[in-house]
Protein backbone atom coordinates (compact mmCIF):
# COMPACT_ATOMS: atom_id res chain seq x y z
CA UNK A 1 0.00 0.00 0.00
CA UNK A 2 3.23 2.42 -0.26
CA UNK A 3 2.91 2.79 3.93
CA UNK A 4 6.72 4.07 4.84
CA UNK A 5 6.42 2.84 8.27
CA UNK A 6 4.70 0.61 11.07
CA UNK A 7 3.93 2.04 14.59
CA UNK A 8 3.93 -1.35 17.54
CA UNK A 9 1.55 0.24 20.17
CA UNK A 10 -1.90 0.50 21.45
CA UNK A 11 -2.02 -2.42 23.20
CA UNK A 12 1.21 -2.68 24.76
CA UNK A 13 3.59 -4.18 21.78
CA UNK A 14 5.73 -6.42 24.22
CA UNK A 15 2.35 -8.89 25.06
CA UNK A 16 2.41 -9.67 20.99
CA UNK A 17 6.55 -9.56 20.99
CA UNK A 18 7.20 -12.64 18.58
CA UNK A 19 4.55 -11.06 16.09
CA UNK A 20 6.10 -7.78 16.17
CA UNK A 21 9.70 -9.12 15.69
CA UNK A 22 8.57 -10.99 12.83
CA UNK A 23 6.92 -8.08 11.39
CA UNK A 24 9.70 -5.81 12.02
CA UNK A 25 12.69 -7.96 10.43
CA UNK A 26 10.05 -8.55 6.95
CA UNK A 27 9.34 -4.57 6.98
CA UNK A 28 13.05 -4.00 7.26
CA UNK A 29 13.53 -5.54 4.31
CA UNK A 30 11.50 -3.83 2.32
CA UNK A 31 12.81 -0.49 3.93
CA UNK A 32 9.87 0.09 5.76
CA UNK A 33 10.39 1.98 9.04
CA UNK A 34 9.52 0.69 12.31
CA UNK A 35 8.34 2.36 15.39
CA UNK A 36 8.39 0.84 18.93
CA UNK A 37 5.62 2.54 21.15
CA UNK A 38 6.25 1.00 24.48
CA UNK A 39 6.09 0.74 28.23
CA UNK A 40 9.85 -0.22 28.19
CA UNK A 41 8.98 -3.00 30.33
CA UNK A 42 11.31 -5.71 28.27
CA UNK A 43 14.19 -8.08 29.58
CA UNK A 44 17.51 -6.82 27.80
CA UNK A 45 17.73 -10.44 25.17
CA UNK A 46 14.29 -10.30 23.39
CA UNK A 47 14.99 -6.05 23.19
CA UNK A 48 18.74 -6.76 21.92
CA UNK A 49 16.98 -9.08 19.29
CA UNK A 50 14.26 -5.95 18.67
CA UNK A 51 16.78 -3.51 18.14
CA UNK A 52 18.41 -4.16 14.39
CA UNK A 53 15.27 -3.98 12.92
CA UNK A 54 14.09 -0.61 14.82
CA UNK A 55 14.27 2.71 13.81
CA UNK A 56 12.39 4.69 16.85
CA UNK A 57 11.13 4.30 19.71
CA UNK A 58 8.52 6.47 22.17
CA UNK A 59 9.14 4.99 25.82
CA UNK A 60 6.60 5.33 28.85
CA UNK A 61 8.57 6.41 31.42
CA UNK A 62 5.04 6.50 33.97
CA UNK A 63 7.17 7.52 37.46
CA UNK A 64 10.41 7.88 39.31
CA UNK A 65 9.56 5.97 41.98
CA UNK A 66 9.69 2.43 42.63
CA UNK A 67 6.95 2.28 44.77
CA UNK A 68 4.86 4.25 42.79
CA UNK A 69 5.51 2.53 39.34
CA UNK A 70 4.52 -0.92 41.42
CA UNK A 71 1.18 0.53 42.44
CA UNK A 72 0.17 2.09 39.35
CA UNK A 73 1.29 -0.51 36.96
CA UNK A 74 2.56 -3.83 39.38
CA UNK A 75 6.22 -3.51 37.63
CA UNK A 76 9.68 -1.68 38.85
CA UNK A 77 11.67 1.25 37.44
CA UNK A 78 14.57 -0.47 36.96
CA UNK A 79 13.90 -2.61 33.69
CA UNK A 80 12.31 0.81 32.19
CA UNK A 81 15.42 2.66 33.02
CA UNK A 82 17.39 0.14 31.34
CA UNK A 83 15.26 -0.24 28.25
CA UNK A 84 15.91 3.05 27.98
CA UNK A 85 20.19 3.21 28.36
CA UNK A 86 20.38 0.52 26.05
CA UNK A 87 18.22 2.21 23.46
CA UNK A 88 20.35 5.31 24.19
CA UNK A 89 23.28 3.86 22.98
CA UNK A 90 21.61 1.78 19.68
CA UNK A 91 21.13 3.55 16.59
CA UNK A 92 17.67 3.77 16.86
CA UNK A 93 15.96 7.32 17.73
CA UNK A 94 14.30 7.56 21.04
CA UNK A 95 11.65 10.14 22.74
CA UNK A 96 10.66 9.62 26.19
CA UNK A 97 6.78 10.12 27.67
CA UNK A 98 5.81 10.68 30.85
CA UNK A 99 1.84 11.19 31.39
CA UNK A 100 1.29 13.47 34.54
CA UNK A 101 -0.94 11.76 36.52
CA UNK A 102 -2.71 14.47 39.59
CA UNK A 103 -2.20 13.09 42.89
CA UNK A 104 -0.07 10.44 41.89
CA UNK A 105 2.82 11.20 39.76
CA UNK A 106 2.68 15.15 39.50
CA UNK A 107 5.26 15.89 42.24
CA UNK A 108 7.82 18.26 41.51
CA UNK A 109 10.50 17.00 43.38
CA UNK A 110 10.10 13.34 41.89
CA UNK A 111 9.82 15.34 38.33
CA UNK A 112 12.95 17.06 38.55
CA UNK A 113 14.60 13.95 40.11
CA UNK A 114 13.81 12.57 36.69
CA UNK A 115 14.98 15.02 34.86
CA UNK A 116 18.14 14.89 36.62
CA UNK A 117 19.06 11.47 36.03
CA UNK A 118 18.16 11.80 32.37
CA UNK A 119 20.70 14.75 31.79
CA UNK A 120 23.29 12.85 34.02
CA UNK A 121 22.77 9.81 31.62
CA UNK A 122 23.04 11.54 28.32
CA UNK A 123 19.24 12.50 27.43
CA UNK A 124 19.86 15.99 26.94
CA UNK A 125 18.97 15.85 23.53
CA UNK A 126 16.74 12.88 23.72
CA UNK A 127 12.72 14.50 23.47
CA UNK A 128 10.74 14.86 26.82
CA UNK A 129 6.84 14.92 26.24
CA UNK A 130 4.64 15.65 29.30
CA UNK A 131 1.27 14.22 28.17
CA UNK A 132 -1.84 15.53 29.75
CA UNK A 133 -4.07 13.05 31.90
CA UNK A 134 -7.80 12.79 30.82
CA UNK A 135 -9.79 10.28 33.56
CA UNK A 136 -10.28 6.86 32.51
CA UNK A 137 -10.50 3.49 32.96
CA UNK A 138 -9.71 3.11 37.20
CA UNK A 139 -9.12 6.27 38.32
CA UNK A 140 -11.90 8.56 36.61
CA UNK A 141 -12.09 9.99 40.01
CA UNK A 142 -9.43 12.11 39.19
CA UNK A 143 -9.49 15.60 37.83
CA UNK A 144 -7.54 16.23 34.16
CA UNK A 145 -3.92 17.41 34.30
CA UNK A 146 -3.77 21.45 35.31
CA UNK A 147 -2.14 23.28 32.17
CA UNK A 148 0.20 25.05 35.33
CA UNK A 149 1.29 21.40 36.66
CA UNK A 150 2.66 20.66 32.88
CA UNK A 151 3.88 24.08 32.61
CA UNK A 152 5.89 23.65 35.52
CA UNK A 153 7.04 20.30 34.53
CA UNK A 154 8.28 21.70 31.54
CA UNK A 155 10.49 24.53 33.61
CA UNK A 156 12.16 21.66 35.52
CA UNK A 157 12.99 19.68 32.79
CA UNK A 158 14.64 22.70 30.63
CA UNK A 159 16.20 23.95 34.58
CA UNK A 160 17.57 20.46 34.32
CA UNK A 161 19.40 21.04 31.16
CA UNK A 162 16.90 18.78 28.74
CA UNK A 163 16.79 20.47 25.40
CA UNK A 164 13.62 19.24 23.48
CA UNK A 165 10.86 19.89 25.97
CA UNK A 166 7.02 19.24 24.80
CA UNK A 167 3.58 19.01 26.08
CA UNK A 168 1.16 16.21 24.93
CA UNK A 169 -2.67 16.75 25.07
CA UNK A 170 -3.09 19.96 24.72
CA UNK A 171 -3.76 21.03 21.30
CA UNK A 172 -3.35 24.46 19.96
CA UNK A 173 -1.07 26.50 21.82
CA UNK A 174 2.05 25.64 20.17
CA UNK A 175 3.45 22.98 22.78
CA UNK A 176 4.23 20.56 20.47
CA UNK A 177 6.48 22.72 18.37
CA UNK A 178 10.17 22.09 18.39
CA UNK A 179 12.39 25.49 19.62
CA UNK A 180 16.13 25.66 18.94
CA UNK A 181 17.74 25.11 22.16
CA UNK A 182 20.37 27.15 21.28
CA UNK A 183 18.63 30.73 19.58
CA UNK A 184 14.87 29.66 21.37
CA UNK A 185 13.48 30.39 17.85
CA UNK A 186 10.50 27.90 16.37
CA UNK A 187 12.23 25.43 14.20
CA UNK A 188 9.44 23.28 13.82
CA UNK A 189 5.59 24.49 13.65
CA UNK A 190 3.35 21.80 14.03
CA UNK A 191 -0.30 21.50 14.53
CA UNK A 192 -1.63 17.81 15.31
CA UNK A 193 0.31 15.33 12.74
CA UNK A 194 0.73 18.36 10.68
CA UNK A 195 3.83 20.30 9.90
CA UNK A 196 3.41 23.60 9.34
CA UNK A 197 7.12 25.27 8.85
CA UNK A 198 10.60 23.61 9.41
CA UNK A 199 13.03 25.60 9.48
CA UNK A 200 16.35 23.15 9.67
CA UNK A 201 18.92 22.68 7.09
CA UNK A 202 21.04 19.87 6.63
CA UNK A 203 20.06 18.98 10.48
CA UNK A 204 20.84 22.60 11.71
CA UNK A 205 19.00 25.69 12.39
CA UNK A 206 18.61 28.01 10.00
CA UNK A 207 18.78 31.09 12.39
CA UNK A 208 21.63 30.20 14.23
CA UNK A 209 23.65 27.64 12.92
CA UNK A 210 23.04 25.31 15.97
CA UNK A 211 23.22 21.04 15.34
CA UNK A 212 19.66 19.99 16.33
CA UNK A 213 19.07 16.31 17.39
CA UNK A 214 16.56 14.57 15.12
CA UNK A 215 15.67 12.68 12.02
CA UNK A 216 15.38 14.79 9.48
CA UNK A 217 15.60 13.13 5.96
Amino acid sequence: TGCAAIAYTYSEPTSFYEYMLDTSRLAHSRQIKNILVSNGYINQEPLNKLIPSLDAANIDLKAFDDSLYLKLTGGKLQPVLDTLMTLRKSRVWLEITNLIVPSWSDNPEMIRKMCHWLADNGFRDVPLHFSRFSPMYKLTQLPVTPLNTLLRAREIAREEGINYVYIGNVPGKGFENTHCPKCSEVIVERQGYAILNKHIEKSKCKFCGAEIAGIWE
